[in-house]
């Protein structure tokens, strides 16, 4: 099983460009690429962070308002039955009428969350880490790594004694 990965440089942060020694490739990275899993999982996932929310029940529909039935060559939407007043008359309570109620209104019993199946999820995790390792995706997602040697960039242990940023942006 080991012997068909490549292999990578471990570099060494003291001397840029320094091959200290090399490793076997995870097995992660040789995981397919697809977009499609990896869109579809974070779309499905994205979601569970939304919080249900709706509009009041009878939002748009406080009008005292009748239709005034057929034969009178208008709407048979509802009207506001008042005199005197700019208001009289005036369509109300339907979705295209001034101060109605919206079309289709949010309800807080919607399904807001989603399960995605764990299979999927690793599927999804999997192939979105092995497109780390492939530099023009990498260019493509807008990261400016012209610079770096190789992806995935592996450095030695000695690396975590960094304390400043200063230092670490001196590496490359």
């Amino acid at each position: 099983k080991m012997f068909g990965r490549p292999v990578v440089s471990v570099f060494d942060h003291t001397t840029a460009n320094t091959v200290k020694s090399e490793v076997r490739l995870p097995g992660v990275f040789a995981a397919p690429l697809r977009p499609d899993v990896v869109s579809f999982v974070h779309d499905q996932l994205g979601r569970n962070s939304r919080q249900a929310h709706g509009i009041n029940f009878f939002a748009g529909m406080k009008h005292s308002a009748l239709s005034w039935g057929t034969g009178r060559a208008v709407a048979r939407i509802p009207r506001i039955r008042a005199s005197g007043t700019s208001r009289a008359n005036q369509g109300a309570q339907g979705n295209m009428c001034r101060a109605g109620r919206m079309a289709f209104p949010l309800r807080t019993w919607r399904r807001w969350h989603r399960k995605v199946n764990l299979r999927q999820r690793r599927h999804a995790l999997a192939a979105a880490v092995s497109a780390t390792a492939v530099t023009p995706l990498v260019i493509a997602r807008g990261h400016r790594v012209m610079t770096v040697p190789q992806l995935p960039l592996v450095f030695s242990n000695e690396i975590n004694q960094i304390a400043r940023t200063k230092e670490a942006s001196a590496i490359f």
